[in-house]
Parts: C-alpha cells; structure tokens; sequence
C-alpha cells in the first residue's frame, strides 16, 4: 500500500501538468485517490487493526475500483458491519494470528466480491 501510495502522489504531481493521461495512469491515480479517502478515520475514534486491515486489503486488492469516490466511507462503513455481524471469525482470526493467511485471503477475497457487487446493484438502483 505505501507503494501504491507513493506511485499515487507522483503521478498526482505529474498529471498536474499533463492534459492526456493513459488508462494505467489515470487507474493509478484513481486507486491512489481511494485508498487515501480510505485511510481518513475520525480523530479520536480509530478503526481496530483487524478493521483497518480488512479495508486496506479490499482497497489494495481493488474492490473499491469501481465505487465512486464519494461512496468510500459509506462502502467501508457497511462492508465493516456486515463482517462484524456475519463473519466476526475473520476479523477474530486477523486479530489473534496478526496475519492474513491464504484461506483467510480466499475468503476475504469471495466476500468483497460479492459485497462490492451487491454495493454497487443498490447505489445503481437508489440513483
């Protein structure tokens, strides 16, 4: 994520300057812009690390590629609180072990599948 972070604000800083950018391009600086609005938590009210981890691994893994920027939080908000209540073993496994293992990663992966696609069917339909 610090790469990709990194790779965001330099190309951020170019782009200022360019007025035709590539379809990688502008995917890296689209990614970038979500998982900065990704990072952003409110003072004093931190994610636990098993939350925070689950939500960069959907931003890193690029489930948040097709939200709309402005949806982010709303996105993160519900995908946390349906893990809470629907699979509390995953973020209990991430919080004892401190590491995503493969089975975890499969899981996790089939769960923001479904969950993005689910998202993104009721902000379409809402609209």
């Amino acid at each position: 994520m610090k790469l990709d972070l990194a790779q965001y604000r330099e190309m951020a800083a170019f782009a200022q300057f360019a007025s035709d950018l590539d379809a990688s391009t502008k995917n890296l600086l689209d990614r970038g812009a979500r998982l900065t609005e990704l990072l952003k938590q409110p003072v004093y009210h931190p994610l636990p690390v098993e939350e925070e981890v689950v939500s960069i691994f959907a931003g890193v893994k690029g489930f948040l590629d097709k939200i709309a920027l402005n949806d982010i939080k709303e996105f993160e908000q519900q995908s946390l609180e349906t893990l809470r209540t629907k699979y509390p073993q995953y973020l209990n496994q991430i919080k004892e072990q401190k590491i995503i293992s493969e089975e975890l990663e499969v899981k996790l992966k089939e769960f923001y599948k479904s969950f993005t696609a689910d998202f993104i069917s009721k902000n379409e339909k809402a609209a």
